[in-house]
């Protein structure tokens, strides 16, 4: 998909929902009010979704007044494609004209959004679509978070988001300031109230942001792992030459993971590549030390992609062997691959028209009701 994103807004004013409570408090004492005001705006742009100073009838006119001279509470515009399996992918706009991609999962019960950290990304992984677009900048924490308000808006009926996974466009910890600072936002009762055991941060293996991570917020983990051996993972996952295995399985030995919790490792089935049978018995040596469990994964092609997915006979071969050797393992069936939404499919390019695009899904359900 080729996109374009027109008519950005500018960046005179900054980002509210950038802001901590304590920073706000800061700005609202600063402004003659007292500090409490901060919590009652909080309250508008989080929980209430307010994309105007003017509907905050509970704050001074003065207040709002200053507020709206300094910033912008816009939530970004996205526009989505629904999946036949009712994945739904979502086009966010940003201001500067960049856009990024996240996904909406339905799973039972669960209702999953897959949110971006980076407009591109820096790593290199030789399967992922998103490598494709190299590192263009790093997301806010406003653009961060504002993506869980541009998805809500996509709900229907009684849907309610559950749980939310940074496995989107990015890597997370190389953005670590400011993902810290949505994390915080997303978990503070003036914020999105958001549980901590309902977000999961996933990771190429960046060691020091890891451990960083984990002392700081009550998250979980999930690590990009894909190889068995040093010489295969460092040619598909780069990052592999700076952090080898051994030093990355260490690390995960000695994280503060929480007793109830598992880092999760992620593990791609690319044909001939990583689905052998001495794969998966290396993959539980690699694993027996851990509180591990292993998410294996369908490669999801993407044009130009150098590889092909693992037959299902052999996935399921391989989760055999990992199963009947007392691992935790899951295989995570493919979702949204029809509308370029499955892991790994992620690619947003400027040139292509998003309001062209808002267009034509108003006219579509237009027609629709007509």
């Amino acid at each position: 998909m080729i996109y374009r994103v027109e008519n950005a807004m500018p960046y005179a004013l900054r980002e509210l929902r950038a802001l901590t409570l304590e920073e706000l408090s800061e700005f609202v004492i600063a402004s003659g009010e007292r500090s409490f005001r901060a919590r009652q705006i909080m309250k508008w742009v989080w929980a209430r979704g307010a994309e105007s100073f003017d509907v905050m009838r509970d704050v001074p006119t003065l207040l709002r007044n200053r507020l709206a001279a300094e910033f912008t509470v816009a939530i970004p515009r996205a526009i989505s494609a629904r999946s036949a399996d009712g994945t739904r992918k979502l086009l966010v706009a940003l201001r500067d004209g960049e856009a990024i991609e996240g996904v909406i999962i339905p799973a039972g019960d669960r209702l999953t959004l897959c949110l971006s950290s980076q407009v591109g990304c820096a790593m290199g992984c030789e399967f992922c679509a998103t490598a494709r677009m190299g590192l263009h900048r790093n997301l806010t924490a406003a653009e961060m978070a504002g993506q869980v308000l541009a998805a809500r808006r996509e709900l229907t009926g009684d849907e309610r988001l559950t749980n939310f996974v940074f496995m989107g466009m990015g890597e997370p910890l190389a953005n670590y300031p400011n993902l810290a600072r949505t994390l915080g936002i997303m978990t503070a009762d003036w914020g999105l109230a958001i549980s901590p055991r309902r977000i999961t941060v996933s990771t190429v293996g960046l060691i020091p942001g890891m451990e960083r991570l984990l002392a700081e917020f009550q998250v979980n983990l999930a690590v990009s792992l894909h190889a068995t051996t040093d010489e295969l993972r460092s040619r598909i996952v780069p990052i592999n030459r700076r952090f080898p295995l051994a030093d990355l399985l260490g690390a995960c030995q000695r994280l503060p993971v929480a007793r109830r919790n598992r880092i999760t490792f992620e593990y791609v089935m690319l044909d001939g590549i990583n689905d052998s049978t001495a794969d998966a018995h290396r993959l539980l040596k690699l694993m027996r030390p851990l509180r591990a469990k292993v998410n294996l994964l369908f490669f999801n092609a993407f044009p130009g992609a150098p590889f092909q997915p693992s037959p299902r006979h052999r996935v399921e071969d391989f989760l055999a062997i990992l199963r009947q050797g007392n691992l935790t393992a899951t295989l995570r069936e493919s979702r949204g691959a029809d509308i370029a939404a499955a892991c790994g499919q992620l690619y947003a390019e400027r040139d292509g028209g998003i309001d062209q695009a808002l267009k034509h899904r108003r006219s579509a359900a237009q027609a629709h009701l007509s």
